[in-house]
């Protein structure tokens, strides 16, 4: 039996084209599509992004994101709680806690846990940092500290899941994914969105699912590419012994063609990605290992870092993340997996803070000395905070009010902004959600965040759902 598969072109010349040339004039100009995904020649060979020109000024180039995974606790970081202090041991009053959401103390005894960490504040502008982390109070005066952010969920993986897609719905596309859709990257020889994942010794370990850094339905093109900081980054990165660089040459050559041969046939946008995947797989087997190869790194900077190369740490991976951001990476995400600290939280911080601690400080001065502070946003956050209720000698998760920090360019620097109640359970001063912490990261970008949307299953979704506001007050 002979299957008649219509290519593109055929099925344009049935329907005509007057009917895509209305449906051009009556498009919203002021949303950008992806619909022009679904032609293969779109996602073909370099991608510069869908948002030409800006739509607002762009601040910076690209992201870092430090993220601790597990939920660090604003209360033994950056939100400092002296009436909580004095309220240690008591039973939190009904009128913080009643009738709201609880993890793991839902139904028990409710005690305050004063801080397990003193404050002091640091740089000009005084910003309030604990004791755990006296290496990032030296670059106090870059940091913008945000004590009022909230999140809608209290389980970590859905937690996770809003904090990365704007959803709490898995199979949505990730920050970084409509980042390198939106503007693409400065880079054809490495993935424009790089994930760097490292383990600590204190807390309980995370997992972290690689749909976190999937591209949802946006073509696989976007999605991210997790290297590991250990080994070659990637599995099956090098060639066979026996087998050079022109005979592997050869076989991209023939697996592209075959895949050209079908493209031409199905005009599918993921035989389009695999094409370029394969492209970009050999250009790696050069780049890749140069950009784990630290040997040009002067000792300072080692030192700066408190690293001595690929040990698979945090500090290691904050180098690395600069590299990344010199050859053009447009999102690198940093996870450390050591931050749920239901028990013993001064003892599990003890350990915890020092595996960023350093690294932090010299990734931002390092920037800085480089000179791209200014065009990088650095930011730190978890997926929730912690109760100021004790669960025994550690805290339970908490949405309702914790902290992050962003810095470089074009936000405001030494400065505070928000606040939680005098207990640090509420967020109740110019309040933060984690769709005004994306608008306002897409903002940064050049990006109008309700303009960047993508038509899928009859709607225009977009990252920040259906909310969202830049935090204008933050900006510099």
């Amino acid at each position: 039996m002979k299957h008649d598969l219509a290519t593109r072109r055929s099925f344009l010349g049935q329907i005509g084209l007057g009917s895509f040339a209305l449906a051009s004039l009556l498009r919203d100009e002021r949303t950008t599509h992806a619909n022009e995904l679904v032609d293969p020649d779109s996602v073909r060979g370099p991608w510069s992004g869908v948002v030409r020109p800006a739509h607002v000024p762009p601040r910076v180039k690209r992201v870092i994101q430090l993220y601790m995974a597990g939920g660090p606790s604003h209360l033994e970081t950056f939100d400092h709680k002296p009436t909580l202090a004095k309220l240690d041991g008591r039973p939190t009053p009904e009128t913080y806690t009643k009738g709201q959401q609880i993890a793991q103390l839902q139904g028990k005894e409710l005690k305050c846990l004063g801080p397990q960490a003193k404050f002091a504040k640091h740089g000009a502008g005084g910003v309030e940092i604990s004791e755990f982390f006296p290496e990032l109070a030296k670059v106090a005066d870059e940091l913008c500290v945000v004590r009022s952010l909230k999140t809608e969920q209290i389980n970590h993986d859905p937690a996770h899941t809003l904090m990365n897609t704007g959803s709490s719905i898995s199979g949505r596309p990730s920050m970084g994914s409509w980042l390198l859709y939106g503007l693409g990257a400065e880079t054809e020889n490495l993935p424009g969105y790089v994930v760097l994942i490292s383990t600590g010794k204190g807390g309980q370990m995370q997992p972290i699912a690689a749909r976190q850094w999937h591209s949802g339905f946006l073509p696989s093109r976007f999605q991210g590419v997790a290297l590991r900081s250990q080994g070659d980054p990637v599995l099956y990165l090098r060639s066979p012994d026996g087998v050079t660089a022109e005979r592997q040459r050869e076989v991209v050559d023939a697996a592209v063609g075959l895949n050209r041969l079908r493209d031409a046939v199905a005009a599918d946008s993921e035989i389009a990605t695999r094409i370029a995947q394969y492209e970009m797989a050999f250009r790696m087997q050069t780049s890749a290992p140069e950009l784990m190869d630290i040997a040009d790194e002067p000792q300072s900077v080692l030192d700066l870092y408190g690293t001595k190369g690929p040990d698979g740490s945090f500090n290691y991976n904050c180098l690395l993340a600069r590299r990344l951001a010199e050859r053009g990476v447009r999102m690198i995400q940093l996870y450390h997996r050591d931050w749920d600290h239901h028990g013993a939280i001064r003892k599990n911080m003890e350990i915890t803070a020092p595996e960023v601690d350093r690294a932090m400080m010299a990734l931002l001065t390092d920037l800085k000395q480089r000179g791209m502070l200014d065009e990088t946003l650095v930011v730190w956050n978890g997926e929730f905070g912690r109760t100021p209720m004790a669960q025994g000698n550690g805290r339970d998760h908490h949405i309702q009010g914790f902290s992050c920090w962003l810095a470089g360019g074009g936000v405001k620097r030494g400065f505070t902004y928000g606040a939680t109640d005098e207990l640090g359970y509420k967020a109740v001063e110019n309040v933060v959600d984690v769709h005004d912490y994306h608008a306002t990261m897409l903002h940064l970008l050049g990006i109008d965040h309700k303009r960047l949307t993508v038509n899928f299953q009859g709607l225009d979704m977009r990252l920040t759902n259906v909310s969202g506001r830049v935090v204008k007050e933050i900006l510099a």
